[in-house]
């Protein structure tokens, strides 16, 4: 799950940097609030990248998942954008932790001496 969800987080990462370019020419937000904001976002999906197996992790991935979609408010691309990742970070979560079990599955069945082959092997 680690695999996928972090690289869905680095996606975000250059997203949040892009929209944050896009906002900059609204003449309603000043630049040093929209680099805080975007700043902060940026740094939280770097930083979930190393606790997304931590307790608590994944839900911090949807609060982020919801902010992209929320600044569309500002950047109206961000709501497809948001969207499309936070489908990206469900099938993340999802398929990953499917990813996960059948791992577990194969460890312990290769330590009990029944199987040589890897889950990859076919």
């Amino acid at each position: 799950m680690r695999t996928l969800c972090s690289s869905t987080l680095i996606g975000e990462f250059f997203v949040i940097g892009f929209a944050g370019l896009v906002a900059m020419k609204d003449d309603g937000l000043s630049t040093s609030t929209v680099w805080w904001v975007c700043g902060v976002a940026m740094v939280l999906s770097v930083l979930l990248c190393g606790m997304i197996t931590r307790p608590g992790g994944v839900q911090l991935g949807w609060a982020l998942q919801i902010g992209l979609i929320l600044s569309g408010f500002f950047v109206p691309v961000m709501y497809f954008l948001g969207a499309v990742f936070a489908v990206l970070w469900w099938c993340s979560v999802h398929y990953g932790r499917k990813v996960d079990e059948i791992k577990a599955r194969w460890a312990v069945s290769n330590a009990a001496g029944q199987g040589s082959a890897g889950p990859d092997a076919a």
